[in-house]
């Protein structure tokens, strides 16, 4: 019996909701054959939906949907972070600043300020327990949130989490096909991103609040494309109230503000014989300049200026020390499954016979800092695609220079990609899962040769794009 196209297609959404099941309910983080198995099994409807259904968006929607859902009860079981988020709203909830109390002090003083402290405690780890919070303060609402409406169940409050996560995907597919529009690609392609199986289980199933941060990412973008670029600061703002990653781009803006000054005046002939049209020209030119530079200046401003608003209710004597020495631990504590970092400190060892972290982790910012700066400068982000293109390689520096490289910050990479000519994030969504072979290892311990793997398939295709698009380049020449 041969069936049909749309049986297919339903017999396939059976069998991604059965994987996805045992995904959300019966794995053990530990197991990495089933993990590595379930994983990977799932990326083959994912390539089904994408070939044979991708002129029906309805239904790409509709399974996008469904896939999340299938998670709506499950306690996330690959990171214990949604622990100190629902740590923090609860402790919003009873009117304490969650920027500077440590989980790790109340419980040493036996003193539990908020419903099943213990168990969020031992569920977070003495690690994030005895660091003070780093989420900004629109992450601390959507975990107020769940305090809110669910103050003394540790699922209950998992579950309004993810309906918030899942809400913010479902705005990225709506802003997401409108941009794609604007740039007259295929309006399929936001399902690279809307069923990738790493998009869902990570931030539906795993409750990282990337899908939020980039909500408002997509919205800000689309918002300047249709020149409303004040608004389009605003939500940049919210976006970086979520997570501080956008700050990365605001450089990047740029030769986008400098450009449209330039490409939305209408230059009238000039008679080159008279230097006072010349001279004129030229004023103008400089004029229209300034203005895109002061658009730009402006819409920084913005940003900057929205998030230290949005603080001001946290302010305390502590605060900046507190905020500061979390967000700097990244940098100098923290590491897992780095690229360009793991190599230099494997030169480290070999030169000094000890881990330079202190030392790398101070620099590979600056190098971040530098590239940023050169592909502003000296790298065309003028129109709509250079300028997504230019942030999609600015992050992805970052990415590979970093320390600490947790498997859900690829997602920024990979909804970026979707509006570019650029697939590597997508290869590595699905070689991150390589990453997760430390929890294999009692106790944990990364293996670098999963490690290395992971990167040289990634650079490997990153390589081969690259030459392609340099091939394509001088073809046209």
């Amino acid at each position: 019996m041969i069936l049909s196209q749309k049986n297919k297609s339903i017999l396939v959404v059976v069998i991604s909701i059965g994987l996805y099941f045992l995904f959300a309910y019966n794995l053990d983080r530990t197991n990495f054959t089933q993990l590595i198995s379930l994983y990977l099994g799932l990326f083959i409807p994912f390539l089904y939906f994408i070939k044979k259904e991708h002129v029906n968006f309805p239904f790409l929607v509709g399974i996008a949907i469904l896939f999340r859902l299938v998670f709506l009860f499950a306690v996330p079981n690959l990171s214990q972070d949604f622990y100190r988020f629902i740590w923090d709203g609860r402790m919003l909830l009873e009117g304490f600043n969650p920027y500077i109390s440590l989980p790790e002090t109340f419980i040493n003083e036996r003193n539990f300020p908020i419903p099943q402290a213990i168990d969020l405690y031992n569920g977070m780890g003495p690690l994030n327990g005895s660091h003070y919070t780093n989420y900004p303060p629109i992450n601390q609402l959507n975990f107020f949130l769940a305090a809110l409406f669910s103050g003394k169940s540790i699922l209950g409050a998992a579950v309004v989490l993810r309906l918030q996560i899942i809400l913010a995907d479902i705005g990225i597919i709506y802003f997401g096909k409108k941009i794609l529009e604007k740039l007259q690609l295929p309006i399929h392609h936001i399902f690279l991103y809307a069923l990738n199986p790493f998009i869902i289980i990570e931030l539906t199933g795993n409750l990282h609040f990337e899908a939020v941060m980039l909500f408002f990412l997509v919205w800000s973008i689309y918002l300047l494309l249709i020149g409303r670029w004040v608004w389009a600061a605003i939500i940049l703002g919210l976006s970086v109230s979520v997570k501080l990653i956008p700050l990365l781009f605001l450089p990047l803006f740029l030769q986008w503000f400098t450009s449209k000054s330039y490409n939305n005046h209408t230059e009238r002939p000039l008679d080159s014989s008279r230097g006072d049209n010349m001279l004129s020209g030229k004023a103008e030119s400089r004029t229209l300049l300034l203005q895109g530079v002061f658009k730009f200046v402006s819409f920084a401003a913005i940003v900057i200026a929205l998030n230290i608003v949005l603080f001001l209710p946290f302010v305390s004597p502590d605060l900046i020390s507190s905020y500061s020495n979390s967000v700097g631990l990244w940098f100098r504590n923290f590491e897992f499954n780095a690229s360009i970092y793991f190599i230099a400190r494997e030169i480290g060892y070999l030169f000094r016979g000890w881990n330079e972290i202190a030392i790398i982790g101070k620099i590979m910012p600056i190098l971040t800092i530098t590239f940023l700066t050169i592909i502003t400068f000296f790298r065309k982000n003028k129109t709509p695609q250079q300028l997504i293109t230019a942030l999609l390689f600015g992050l992805s520096f970052y990415y590979f220079t970093t320390t600490t490289m947790h498997p859900w910050y690829l997602a920024t990479l990979l909804l970026l990609s979707v509006f570019t000519k650029y697939r590597f994030p997508l290869v590595w969504s699905v070689v991150m899962i390589l990453s997760y072979q430390a929890y294999a290892n009692e106790p944990w311990k990364e293996n670098l040769w999963f490690v290395g793997l992971e990167y040289v398939i990634v650079y490997g295709f990153l390589i081969v794009e690259l030459l392609k698009k340099r091939r394509s380049m001088a073809s046209k020449v």
